[in-house]
Order: C-alpha cells, then sequence, then structure tokens
C-alpha cells in the first residue's frame, strides 16, 4: 500500500497567508483542498492508495478525526433493487482514501508513530509531506519518502 502522510502543522505554516488567526479553519481549509484534488485525479494524491493528515492543538478543531473521502461503495447486492443513477458523489476508484487522524499531543510524535506502522507492513511505501528538518531525521530509518509542503499545497 502506498500511503502518503501529511504533517499539516508544516504544511499549513509554508505559507504566510494568517493561518495562525484561525488554526481550524486552515486546517479544514487543507483538508478540504486534498480531498477535492485527489477525486480530480491529482498526480500526487491519485499515486496513493491512502492520505493520512495529522492534525495537532487547535487545529484539531477544524476537522473530525476520520475517513473524509472513501472508494465507492461495493457493488449494490443481487436483490437490490437497480439504477440508472450514477453515484454523484463518489470519488473515481483511483481516488485514495483521505483520513484525519488528531494528534493525542505532539504532532510530530504522532507522524512518527504512524510512519512506523505503516513501515511495519509488508510491501507498504510511505511518503511524507513535510520540511521539517527533525521530524525527517526521525522517520529516515523507516525508509520514508520525503516531499516537501508544496507537493499537497
Amino acid at each position: 500500500m502506498k500511503v502518503l502522510v501529511v504533517d499539516a502543522a508544516n504544511v499549513v505554516g509554508s505559507v504566510p497567508d494568517g493561518w495562525w488567526r484561525d488554526r481550524a479553519g486552515a486546517a479544514r481549509r487543507l483538508v478540504e483542498a486534498l480531498a477535492s484534488r485527489a477525486t480530480g485525479g491529482d498526480p500526487v494524491l491519485a499515486g496513493h492508495d491512502r492520505v493520512e493528515v495529522v492534525l495537532e492543538g487547535r487545529a484539531r478543531a477544524g476537522v473530525p478525526e476520520s475517513d473524509l473521502l472513501r472508494h465507492p461503495p461495493a457493488a449494490p447486492a443481487l436483490d437490490a433493487p437497480a439504477t440508472d443513477a450514477p453515484a454523484l458523489d463518489a470519488p473515481p476508484p483511483e481516488a485514495p482514501v483521505i483520513t484525519v487522524v488528531h494528534a493525542p499531543s505532539s504532532g510530530d510524535d504522532a507522524i512518527v508513530d504512524r510512519c512506523a506502522a505503516w513501515a511495519s507492513g509488508p510491501g507498504n511505501a510511505i511518503t511524507l509531506a513535510t520540511a521539517d528538518r527533525g521530524l525527517i531525521e526521525r522517520v529516515r530509518p523507516y525508509g520514508v519518502t520525503i516531499v516537501g509542503p508544496r507537493a499537497v499545497r
């Protein structure tokens, strides 16, 4: 599985657009933009099966911890009534699942834990979106690929 972990604090903080006045709103805008890009076939996001956005502190109030974008549901059961109506809000099959994770304290600690957990799975490839040098050093032992904040902004 290909997983993209997003250091939301670092990505949001990479653009001085007043995010510090409304951290929850900035987190919400980031997650909404990622969901929009994922359903639009963005090449960076579409190359992953899952995108995990890690929120910390006051940013957590902007988006509930959950899966925001799921793959389309399985085909209906054979006894379900037939319909010709398309699923209006279903993302394309190649769109990744987007998950919001609330860090209980340090966002960096939660990101390291997520990367370690994903790295323990056979065949998983983890990418981290951050420019935080200290965090990059902490995830290096897990074979994490790094992309800068611009890749997901």
